[in-house]
Parts: C-alpha cells; sequence; structure tokens
C-alpha cells in the first residue's frame, strides 16, 4: 500500500514538474584533455557565477585551487562569496579542461538540486561533444547520477567505482569517476584533493 501511493505521488511530481532546459553552452577549450561531465546545474536561486559548479557551497573550484595552486582559496572571492570566473576561465583554457553536463533537459521533481529527484528528459549527446575535443583523453563525473547516464549513452556495461576508470568502446578514451565536490558527499577535503590530483597528474600534465 506504501508503495503504490509513493508511485502515485511521484507520478504526480513528474506531471506537474516543468521541463528545465541547460542555461550554459558547453565549455570546451580546443585543446582539452579533460571534459567535466556532472549531471546538470542547479536551480538558479544557488548560482553565484554563470558557470559551471557555482553554487557557492560545492568545493569544486576550491578543489582545483588547492590541486594546482597549492591555495583552496585561489579562485575565491570570499567579500562577495562568488568565484572569480575571469580566473577560472583562464585556468581551465590554459590547462585544456572541459565542461558540460550529462542532461540538456530534466524535471527536478522535488524542486531542488538533489539527483535523486532529476528525471532525465534529454540526455546530452556527448560523442557529439567528444568528437570536438581531439586531444581528449579523459571523460570526467563526479555523481552516481552522471555515471550511470554516462554509462548507458557510452554504452559502458559497468558503472566505474569512485577513483576508478573504464574504457569508453572504440574512443580511445576513458570515464574516470571521481568522488563528489558537494560537501554532502562523506568525503574529507583533503582526500578529495588527493583524488582529483591524482585523476589530472593521469591525463591532463
Amino acid at each position: 500500500m506504501m508503495q503504490h501511493r509513493w508511485l502515485n505521488e511521484e507520478n504526480i511530481l513528474r506531471s506537474t514538474s516543468e521541463v528545465e532546459y541547460h542555461p550554459l553552452r558547453p565549455f570546451l577549450p580546443p585543446d582539452a584533455r579533460v571534459l567535466f561531465l556532472g549531471s546538470f546545474p542547479p536551480p538558479r536561486k544557488r548560482w553565484c557565477m554563470d558557470f559551471y559548479y557555482p553554487n557557492w557551497i560545492n568545493d569544486h573550484w576550491r578543489i582545483q585551487g588547492a590541486v594546482f595552486y597549492g591555495n583552496r582559496d585561489r579562485f575565491v572571492d570570499a567579500e562577495r562569496k562568488t568565484f572569480l570566473l575571469d580566473e577560472i576561465i583562464k585556468h581551465c583554457n590554459t590547462l585544456g579542461i572541459a565542461y558540460f553536463d550529462t542532461c540538456t533537459a530534466v524535471r527536478r521533481l522535488a524542486g531542488n538540486a538533489s539527483d535523486k529527484f532529476l528525471e532525465v528528459v534529454e540526455p546530452t549527446d556527448v560523442k557529439a561533444l567528444m568528437n570536438r575535443l581531439p586531444r581528449l583523453r579523459a571523460v570526467v563525473c563526479t555523481g552516481e547520477k552522471a555515471a550511470s547516464t554516462l554509462c548507458q549513452r557510452l554504452e559502458i556495461a559497468q558503472v566505474p567505482r569512485v577513483n576508478f576508470a573504464a574504457d569508453i568502446p572504440g574512443t580511445g578514451v576513458q570515464l574516470y569517476r571521481l568522488p563528489s565536490s558537494s560537501r554532502a558527499y562523506p568525503l574529507a577535503f583533503d582526500k578529495k584533493v588527493d583524488a582529483y590530483r591524482t585523476m589530472f597528474d593521469n591525463y591532463s600534465r
């Protein structure tokens, strides 16, 4: 009975949730060797800048600051509670780091940023993105939703464990799974830095 009621509630949510389309263009430096693909951006109210990983309390840019410059605040504007977008773009162009997401259209079944309640309406054509990056060595995902969606799209039989890779058939590129940079992911910041550093050492340097 409980299961039946839950399914009805989910169907109501699905029918009333509007389709949301990706608000950003793919960021694809021509010499990119690493392509980060998340699931989908958080709701606009959580953005502090118009770029990927825009949530102030997400540590993605703090992790990269620590990895490449030994300073977790390298891209942080603490006074304004935002990130230094011009510096981030310069950094990504210089080091060949590209960004987009695994979904181009979704429904938020609970009205929040949780992947658990994200319904994929239109998955990204990942291979089309890859074809625009001739030096690409790794597609990198940082969450379960992104990883499972990518494996379906790229015909990878098994979702790789965190800090492991899987070959993307017929491409010479690997799918690499990192721990999430969200503070909700239960891993110490320094451990995340170590994981990201290992990935970048393997694929981007």
